[in-house]
């Protein structure tokens, strides 16, 4: 996607050939910078302090923190101590162990002496494989908003609610749940989204917003509890969200909030639909509000807000009192009840484990 007319992607080579650039996403919205990653330890931090966030672009870091991995050493000790490095960094995004064995499946039996350029070609295969993946989401995804806008008079917009952020930011190129906003917006389909700020990080008004704005997306950011009174009054009519983690029967695990959207997109006869690529499926877990490990942050991220002031600096200010409690839960599960589709790149399927496992046999073993 273009932030300021230039093109970009998350992640990236650096001019040297084999540092790793990156988007800084802890900068926005008021500043854009990039940093480079030059160890596995870099890569680590960056995914674990959240500079690079969102399932599929965790996967292609790790991907590549792998290959800075083989570049400093290319043993089975640095092998396997650089896996369980990256895979300890966060523990919701099955994204991220997919990506990682998928490096052990080809490093493994590769030559030490060719396992750094091996490494590179493989992530940089991963890196691709993930736009490649977005873009049919965001075909398919087309498909459900021209059959809305079929129904509608000519001209009329398309309003529909996303949470949190699963956008280009969250991947590689075009993201998850935006590749149909995107899609739909470039082929001249009018379309304004709700963005819901997605506290405590507020992934929604500083990343989606942000790159909504950029690429010319009419949007509103929200109040986090807005949605349910504009689904009450036929404002919302379609919501897409993105996914950390699939089960094989459908359950989907998001970001914290996300259950809330569905019930009342629920009650209210509003289509919910997850865009799901493919490697966030995980065949091993069925029932995700039992099984899936959800992430608890520091209480830092609830407790404090960083934005600008009016004369230009940027500030972290603390908003509850001190010595009051704070939880924050990074995820939350909708059952696969509520999901009225999942948007793949093989088109869009019932939320049950027969669709899932039709759609995906090799993977579903």
């Amino acid at each position: 996607m273009k932030v300021n007319g230039k093109h970009y992607r998350t992640i990236w080579l650096n001019a040297n050939g084999w540092a790793v650039d990156i988007i800084d996403q802890t900068r926005f919205p008021h500043e854009f910078e990039t940093v480079t990653l030059w160890t596995p330890d870099d890569a680590a931090v960056a995914i674990k302090d959240m500079l690079v966030r969102g399932a599929p672009l965790i996967g292609v870091t790790a991907a590549y923190g792998m290959a800075l991995a083989m570049r400093q050493d290319e043993s089975d000790e640095q092998l396997t101590q650089a896996y369980d490095l990256l895979l300890r960094t966060r523990p919701t995004a099955i994204n991220l162990k997919w990506a990682l064995d998928e490096m052990m499946k080809t490093l493994g039996p590769t030559p030490r002496s060719q396992r750094a350029d091996v490494a590179y070609a493989r992530a940089a295969e991963i890196a691709d494989e993930d736009v490649a993946i977005n873009q049919s989401i965001g075909r398919n995804g087309f498909e459900i908003i021209k059959a809305i806008a079929a129904k509608r008079k000519p001209g009329d917009t398309i309003n529909i609610l996303t949470h949190c952020n699963a956008g280009w930011l969250a991947t590689v190129d075009w993201g998850t749940a935006t590749a149909p906003i995107y899609t739909a917006h470039d082929a001249g389909v009018p379309i304004h989204v709700w963005v819901d700020e997605t506290r405590p990080r507020n992934q929604g008004a500083s990343l989606t917003a942000w790159e909504l704005l950029h690429h010319g997306v009419p949007h509103t950011v929200i109040p986090d509890n807005t949605g349910g009174h504009l689904m009450q009054h036929g404002q919302v009519d379609m919501a897409i969200v993105g996914t950390d983690r699939t089960t094989a029967q459908g359950d989907v695990c998001n970001k914290i909030g996300t259950y809330l959207k569905a019930l009342a997109a629920h009650d209210n006869g509003v289509p919910f639909y997850v865009a799901l690529p493919s490697p966030t499926i995980d065949f091993n877990v069925v029932d995700g509000v039992k099984e899936i490990p959800i992430e608890q942050r520091s209480g830092h991220e609830v407790s404090h807000m960083t934005g600008r002031t009016s004369d230009g600096r940027i500030e972290t200010v603390e908003i509850v009192p001190k010595g009051s409690k704070v939880a924050n839960y990074a995820f939350d599960v909708t059952p696969a009840k509520y999901v009225t589709g999942l948007i793949t790149e093989r088109g869009v399927i019932a939320a049950n484990r027969e669709a899932i496992a039709r759609a995906f046999p090799e993977r579903a073993g």
